[in-house]
């Protein structure tokens, strides 16, 4: 029997960066300007070897293995689209942005995945409070 494979959705709750989405945009359109994300210490107990360039970023994953992203679409202020690089499943994300006042933009991660059933089990609860942590951090780090 063929393993059957689901796009799941992951969202985040909405964050506040105090920031404007023009400049919250133009840092996240540049996964170079994440690098002091490696400094995290809640981050460094998960993901190992975290690279970065313009468009990409890799990581290792504990348990689960080696993977990255790259940029795949920018739609200035509002969208930026990421897709999955050497990884076992197929992942996208989504980080949306809109301002809701000055020096206050709102921001919310959407991951897809087309997960077999039996890794969906494995990876289902890790990955609900990833997209948050990941969000969280995002927003703490940009509102510095």
């Amino acid at each position: 029997m063929a393993n059957k494979k689901y796009m799941t959705t992951y969202e985040s709750d909405i964050k506040t960066i105090s920031s404007d989405e023009e400049v919250v945009f133009g840092i996240l359109s540049d996964l170079q300007n994440l690098q002091k994300m490696k400094e995290n210490a809640s981050l460094a107990d998960k993901v190992k070897d975290l690279q970065f360039d313009a468009d990409s970023c890799s990581f290792v994953v504990e348990g689960f293995g080696k993977m990255g992203f790259r940029i795949v679409e920018r739609e200035p202020f509002k969208t930026i689209k990421l897709a999955s690089e050497k990884a076992p499943v197929e992942v996208g994300v989504w980080i949306q942005l809109k301002q809701t006042a000055e020096n206050e933009t709102r921001m919310k991660l959407t991951l897809k995945a087309e997960l077999p059933t039996m890794i969906k089990m494995m990876v289902d609860k890790k990955l609900k409070e990833g997209i948050n942590v990941i969000a969280d951090l995002l927003a703490n780090t940009l509102s510095k």
